[in-house]
């Protein structure tokens, strides 16, 4: 079967001077391999190339058109890296041309439905009845959807990429730094701000930081202090629900990778978006390497602070470096003659960050109203009386009065009430 339809989509996928990567992957790869099978016109071929296509895309969970866009706004091209940084009147005229080509061949690709490949087939194969087709209800809902020619979209796409970024950034709000590179977390924790409470003063002074840092204004690195269970991990993971759509990203670090930490600013420095990275649970040991690279990044160096990124750090520690009874310097000691200099170099580490936030342990009060709030949260209709004396048991049997024990509680509660009621 020789059909102009598919030798101009052929030629349409082939042509591609910016976008290849669009293609370049399970479902793109079976597309084309689909085409040249019904171009080819061996029944058995293209049967076989319709199932891979058809199971490849199934397991997205997307239709061929929403896929095809998600996949030119995560694209990871010289134009939509250099549009993030320059105007679009101040490219190269010759950039411009080549993404409006690509974009009207991957409309033309866009506009090839799933009914419309399952008839070449039928026909290809002369077969009485279609193959079944692919189908799942669409957004319909962005820009790319609502034009016919989307060499016009330009100024769109650019806003896009602008406030979203590109790649491994516009796939992921949340990040981890592994093993020498950013990972994406395809599933990070879902803990909104408001779901916090009991520590409002430091959650004011939390966001209106990170608000700093997204309008482009100097912003302090943070130190989130204090007890254990208090939320401090939870109130930095909650400000990607906040602010994730407005370009905000969360880079997780292990205190074990700290030394990669210069690596990471290089790698983030020249990103529209703004970056936390996030070290959770910060304590040194003496002569730890990771202190020395944490220590660059809060002081600075010669390189050029990276105004897009500041380092969001908790501890149950006030004084991040352990020091030892021995540590303290006597008139007897002789191996140094400066050692209390160096014990108050230790000791003063957490002051190098700009704001230091300090979550006290909770008393009996702040527990409740975390305790009210959550089953409100959690629709749990108990008398005050009864939620009250159950939730300060189970702060006696368990680990005492925190944010963390009043959300193991309501969430032991809640299944269950669940079970007794069926």
């Amino acid at each position: 079967m020789s059909n102009p339809s598919i030798n101009f989509l052929q030629q349409q996928a082939a042509s591609l001077l910016l976008y290849q990567n669009v293609l370049d992957n399970n479902v793109g790869r079976a597309f084309i391999s689909l085409l040249s099978a019904l171009k080819e016109g061996n029944s058995v071929h293209c049967l076989q190339a319709y199932g891979s296509w058809f199971k490849t895309l199934a397991e997205t969970g997307k239709n061929w058109q929403d896929y095809l866009i998600q996949q030119i706004l995560w694209d990871d091209n010289p134009f939509s890296r250099q549009v993030q940084q320059i105007s679009l009147d101040a490219l190269p005229p010759a950039l411009i041309a080549a993404v409006q080509y690509d974009l009207q061949a991957l409309n033309s690709l866009y506009c090839c439905s799933e009914e419309q490949l399952s008839k070449w087939v039928r026909a290809t194969c002369k077969m009485q009845e279609l193959p079944v087709v692919w189908y799942i209800e669409g957004t319909r809902s962005h820009f790319l959807h609502q034009h016919n020619n989307w060499s016009e979209v330009l100024p769109q796409l650019a806003e896009h990429y602008g406030q979203n970024g590109t790649g491994i950034f516009s796939r992921y709000r949340a990040l981890r730094w592994q093993e020498g590179q950013l990972k994406g977390i395809s599933h990070a924790d879902p803990i909104q701000l408001t779901e916090i409470v009991g520590y409002e003063t430091q959650k004011a002074i939390l966001i209106k930081n990170t608000e700093f840092l997204l309008a482009g204004y100097p912003a302090l690195h943070v130190l989130l202090y204090g007890s254990r269970g208090s939320g401090k991990s939870s109130l930095v993971k909650g400000l990607l629900g906040k602010f994730g759509d407005r370009g905000l990203r969360l880079i997780e670090v292990s205190k074990s990778e700290l030394y990669d930490l210069s690596a990471i600013l290089e790698q983030l420095r020249n990103i529209s978006q703004k970056f936390i990275i996030f070290v959770d649970d910060l304590s040194f040991e003496e002569d730890d390497e990771a202190f020395k690279s944490l220590k660059v990044v809060l002081e600075g160096s010669v390189t050029a602070k990276a105004n897009n990124v500041l380092v969001y750090a908790t501890s149950n520690r006030r004084h991040l470096i352990r020091e030892f009874f021995e540590d303290r310097p006597r008139p007897r000691d002789s191996d140094e003659v400066h050692s209390w200099d160096t014990m108050q170099e230790k000791l003063s580490f957490s002051d190098r960050f700009g704001l230091t936030l300090t979550f006290e342990p909770a008393n009996q009060d702040t527990y409740l109203e975390i305790i009210h709030h959550l089953a409100l949260e959690a629709n749990i209709n108990l008398e005050t009386e009864d939620l009250e004396f159950r939730a300060k048991q189970w702060a006696t049997r368990h680990n005492g009065r925190s944010g963390r024990t009043a959300r193991q509680f309501i969430d032991f509660l809640t299944a269950e009430l669940s079970l007794e009621n069926g």
